[in-house]
């Protein structure tokens, strides 16, 4: 069993935490979750930074000790952690007993070692208490050098010309190691611009490093100069070490994990962990980790997220709202890992329906429900491993294998993706419910049906890290057992025959845009037949109808009206008719004929409600091409919002839907 131990960067306690927080303990968890599958001995460490200047502020503007600030904040850390289900192996805090040993512990082996590599001298600069490090000059604007100075750096935050009689370490000493590490192990630092950040940084010469403040209380003291603390990098980069017992007598865990093997931490830091840090285990003779993966930041207005911008995205409601897994795989999907990525609600809610409301969980839904029909609340009784969805399988695992491997957490869902392409092609072309309606429960059907549900049982499994407390639920409906999401697990035939599926409420109920955002719906529900025209399945109310009554909505499949007056040509190209896909389709409550559907029109989507409930089942819906009239002024049916209209033929009252040719596109104009 291969060992492999990952980190985070740990978090100050001066805020609650926000998206940016989360997105690195989200991404390290996926990664944890992915290896513990493929069989690894996992260790994963997250923790806080509860030291330094910052904190003490912090802690003094409110009136509390440094102390209370951390454990409210550490409990804030802890309970978002535990709502997204990051699952952690240890959590680091720098205020406990074991990291103060673990940070004496690396000092005195400096000390030890390389004598000369700590010593005590005075320093005058620019410190930034927001980075807690001094900031060179060339890098500082605005500020004039000298007592009580002030300026702002490169990234706005403001500098202090401070000076110190400090203990510094000997960085300068190691410029030329470190170049050489680099150059013998290009994968230390990732991506690769993130490297050649770094080693520009270094090549221009490195200046000694301040590892101790007098003028902070808050820390740990420096060992033999009580009126010192350990500097704040020197103190928080050491976590990764004293949480495995470094220094201790209880030192097993740092035998068998150590060296780290993955680094997870923001750009900003970079130069922190793949400078500072390999120096310092150099000099002390410990063994270098073997990456430090410098991530991208979740901007808002193209900004970086953070508190003193005042433009953070707290979790808590999106979690509320939507569930920790629509967060999870949404930051997931979303940003490409080590790139930027702008944050909106709109982007948020866009994935959330395209890809789990619509793809994943309406797929699932009409899976389970065919099953259940067909095969009285069963998997299907005869399994079938020569198929086309078992080859897309066998084409697609591998390649989203690869991806997670390579920390491609994009294109991993998409490999996903595309075996639940195939799903949704592969239900459509075999027409399962005509399978049933002229010949019943069949082998054949029984087959076809089965291919569906295992196929989906494999997408769940690659979803697994994503979207863990999602994939339970799914697999447990499915029939599967839903522990069983290791590697195994992605081989064709893992679902039981003959075994109960479970119909269920939407995984993922379809969110109103509208509504979360903050839009004011002005549309008055309709209370007469011909203002109710979306219900149908085309055009408005026959001539003999009702006038405007009390009750709700009257259905109606009829498609023509008779006697309707005839129009001119320009009046008829004033009727925008288009393509439409259906990617989601269930019944309204309460009504035998109206179906709601989630329709693609080639740049968006939209609900339509149509009356065709007696003729087609939502199943058959989904993934056909119908026409729909695209510019019909909205209306409501039995409180649902109908944005346009499907066209059919009505035959002895039932409708029946205007075929389109499979490879028309959604959104192209029917004239």
């Amino acid at each position: 069993m291969t060992k492999f131990y990952i980190t985070t960067a740990i978090s100050y306690v001066n805020d609650d935490p926000h998206i940016g927080h989360m997105y690195e303990a989200i991404v390290a968890d996926v990664i944890a979750r992915h290896r513990r599958r493929m069989g690894d001995d996992v260790r994963f460490l997250t923790g806080t930074d509860e030291h330094g200047q910052k904190i003490e502020r912090a802690a003094a503007k409110e009136g509390i000790l440094p102390i209370e600030l951390a454990d409210r904040v550490v409990n804030t850390h802890h309970e978002l952690r535990k709502k997204l289900n990051i699952v952690p192996d240890d959590f680091i805090r720098t205020t406990e007993a074991r990291h103060r040993i673990g940070v004496l512990e690396l000092v005195k082996r400096i000390q030890e070692r390389n004598p000369e590599d700590i010593y005590l001298g005075e320093h005058s600069g620019w410190y930034c208490q927001s980075e807690e490090t001094f900031i060179p000059e060339n890098q500082v604007r605005n500020g004039t050098p000298g007592p009580g100075g002030t300026g702002i750096d490169q990234d706005n935050h403001k500098v202090e010309w401070t000076t110190e009689r400090n203990y510094f370490f000997a960085l300068s000493r190691y410029a030329d190691r470190l170049l050489a590490h680099y150059r013998e192990h290009p994968e230390f630092v990732v991506p690769p611009t993130r490297l050649n950040e770094v080693v520009s940084f270094v090549s221009q010469g490195l200046r000694d490093l301040s590892i101790s403040r007098s003028s902070i209380k808050w820390g740990i003291p420096f060992p033999g100069a009580s009126d010192h603390v350990i500097y704040v990098w020197m103190d928080a980069l050491t976590n990764y070490m004293s949480a495995l017992g470094f220094g201790s007598a209880e030192h097993d865990l740092f035998d068998r994990y150590w060296p780290a093997d993955m680094h997870i931490i923001g750009k900003d830091i970079i130069r922190f962990h793949a400078v500072y840090w390999p120096a310092f285990l150099m000099a002390a003779g410990v063994e270098l980790p073997k990456q430090v993966i410098g991530h991208g930041f979740w901007l808002r207005d193209q900004q970086k997220i953070s508190k003193s911008l005042g433009n953070v995205v707290r979790p808590y409601n999106i979690i509320e709202d939507f569930g920790a897994d629509a967060l999870r795989f949404y930051v997931m999907r979303e940003m490409v890992f080590g790139q930027d990525q702008d944050y909106s609600d709109q982007s948020l809610l866009t994935r959330y329906n395209a890809d789990l409301a619509n793809d994943l969980g309406n797929t699932l839904s009409r899976a389970i429900k065919m099953s259940d029909t067909y095969f009285k609340g069963k998997t299907p009784p005869e399994r079938c491993f020569v198929n086309d969805l078992r080859d897309s399988a066998e084409k697609v695992v591998p390649e989203y294998l690869k991806h997670m491997d390579e920390l491609a957490f994009q294109r991993a869902i998409e490999a996903a993706w595309e075996l639940l392409n195939e799903i949704n092609s592969y239900i459509v072309t075999r027409e399962p419910w005509k399978l049933y309606k002229n010949g019943g429960a069949t082998g054949a059907l029984s087959r076809i049906i089965w291919d569906t549900l295992e196929a989906l049982r494999i997408v769940w499994v690659m979803m697994a890290p994503f979207i863990p407390a999602s994939t339970r639920e799914a697999l447990s409906r499915l029939g599967a057992d839903p522990d069983d999401i290791g590697v195994r697990a992605l081989e064709w035939g893992g679902l039981d025959a003959s075994v109960p599926v479970r119909v269920a409420d939407p995984i993922f109920p379809r969110a109103d845009v509208a509504q979360y955002i903050g839009e004011t719906n002005t549309m008055e529900e309709t209370k007469t037949e011909t203002a109710a025209a979306p219900d149908t399945a085309s055009a408005p109310a026959t001539s003999d109808a009702q006038p405007a009554h009390s009750g709700p909505p009257i259905e109606t499949t009829q498609a023509v009206p008779p006697g309707i007056a005839p129009i001119t040509i320009d009046q008829f190209m004033e009727v925008d008719l288009r393509v439409a896909e259906v990617r989601a389709a269930e019944r309204v409550p309460k009504s035998k004929k109206l179906i709601k559907m989630t329709v693609f029109t080639g740049d968006a989507e939209r609900t339509i409600v149509a009356g065709i409930g007696t003729t087609y089942t939502p199943e058959e819906l989904v993934g056909r091409k119908v026409v729909i009239v695209a510019n019909l002024q909205p209306a409501k049916l039995m409180g649902v919002e109908s944005n346009g209209m499907v066209l059919a033929a009505s035959i002895g009252g039932d409708a029946s839907l205007l075929s389109v040719d499979p490879n028309v596109p959604a959104g192209t104009k029917v004239k």
